[in-house]
């Protein structure tokens, strides 16, 4: 990228660590093996992938056998090609393995696409799937959730924070109904993951769903927690040939691809809390700027506060369309909302689901922070952001 280029799109992808760069780059080469394979090749392959399983299940207090004689180990992290592969085998291996307990899904209308269209597909199956709607920050209420459960309930699926209004919902309380109602519950974490705190054993999570390349890492590599004790979950396979990941993904595993995530997910668990307090100062800087110098400005979502995504700024700026401001900003990366949906001219359904207009919707802006990023460089984007957008309201007065 051009030195003048300022990337504020975060949350939909993030550069490749230098760090996590150097530690993958011998698995292209000199350590080729197919980790499947049993001879020295396919061993000296394996044991990188072991322990990328172990980084990963420690960042979310998965549980992690140790043992004196042999180095730790986790049996709950299968590897995925992403967070969408994850929350397709989430839900389809749980609707068809627990078919015989109920057909009944809970979700939310403002779910990431990869668990709502599987939730359509699951309901031309015969599936049916309750959608709870979100207040106008993006929570649910928890009395709602309550009352969607009944005996035929297998699963309930809530992203833990969203992607384009960074909404962090009360996954510990829908964890906790989940399990007194001895239903399965599944988080997809693509957002969250590396950038707040998760917990699976004190937030009775079942299923949790997360990739590498929001965290730094390479792009193409995902994961997914499947818990095996209290309970024992268990998923049908959605990819059939060879049996890999105790049977429920099978492929040839890409090895530089997942040392990457192990490597990137555990620097993220480090530099956590000072990440997320850089950020929220940030955000919150940006947003006092833009009421300031633009005025008519809406923040989308959940107040800044340890209930949004720290690196999440996503605002509406009255009467400046956001396709046409993306338009203008030629050295300045910003999204509309969800980096997935990106080419769809529909206004989103995250800020149709807080209870608003098409209007608001359509003026929308996502900006996410990360280590690409200085504080100088956070100032620049807003002054040039500002300046663009008061042109585009100039343009539209001359036009009325």
């Amino acid at each position: 990228m051009d030195n003048d280029y300022i990337y504020l799109d975060h949350n939909a992808t993030t550069p490749v660590d230098k760090r996590v760069l150097d530690v993958m780059l011998p698995y292209f080469t000199s350590e080729y093996g197919n980790a499947a394979s049993d001879h020295h090749a396919g061993i000296s392959a394996k044991r990188p992938v072991e322990r990328a399983r172990v980084q990963c299940a420690k960042v979310i207090n998965a549980r992690v056998e140790k043992s004196s004689k042999s180095p730790d180990n986790t049996k709950e992290i299968i590897f995925t090609s992403g967070a969408t592969e994850s929350d397709n085998i989430a839900l389809f291996g749980v609707a068809e393995k627990y078919a015989h307990k109920g057909n009944h899904i809970i979700t939310t209308v403002t779910e990431h696409k990869a668990i709502l269209d599987c939730c359509e597909r699951l309901e031309a199956m015969g599936k049916r799937i309750t959608y709870l709607p979100v207040d106008n920050q993006g929570f649910i209420d928890i009395d709602e959730l309550r009352q969607a459960i009944t005996p035929e309930t297998i699963l309930i699926s809530i992203m833990f924070a969203n992607n384009e209004i960074g909404t962090i919902q009360p996954i510990a309380e829908i964890g906790k109904i989940a399990r007194e109602h001895d239903i399965l519950f599944h988080t997809d974490a693509a957002q969250a993951m590396g950038h707040v705190p998760i917990d699976v054993q004190a937030m009775n999570i079942d299923l949790l769903s997360f990739s590498a390349h929001k965290n730094y890492g390479p792009k193409g590599v995902g994961g997914l927690y499947v818990r095996r004790r209290n309970p024992f979950v268990k998923v049908a396979p959605v990819i059939y040939g060879g049996g890999h990941e105790l049977g429920m993904r099978s492929g040839t595993l890409n090895v530089p691809a997942i040392v990457g995530m192990g490597e990137s997910l555990e620097l993220a668990n480090k530099q956590m809390n000072e990440d997320a307090q850089t950020y929220r100062g940030w955000a919150s800087m940006m947003l006092s700027e833009f009421q300031d110098k633009l005025g008519g400005i809406q923040l989308n979502g959940a107040e800044i506060s340890e209930n949004r995504l720290p690196n999440n700024l996503n605002i509406s700026i009255e009467h400046v369309e956001s396709r046409s401001l993306i338009v203008n900003l030629k050295n300045i990366a910003i999204a509309t909302g969800s980096a997935c949906t990106s080419a769809d001219v529909q206004p989103s359904h995250v800020i149709k689901a807080l209870g608003y207009g098409d209007d608001r919707a359509h003026t929308a802006i996502r900006l996410g922070l990360g280590r690409s990023n200085s504080r100088e460089q956070v100032l620049q984007a807003v002054n040039t952001i500002c300046e663009e957008a008061l042109e585009l309201r100039e343009l539209r007065t001359a036009f009325l």
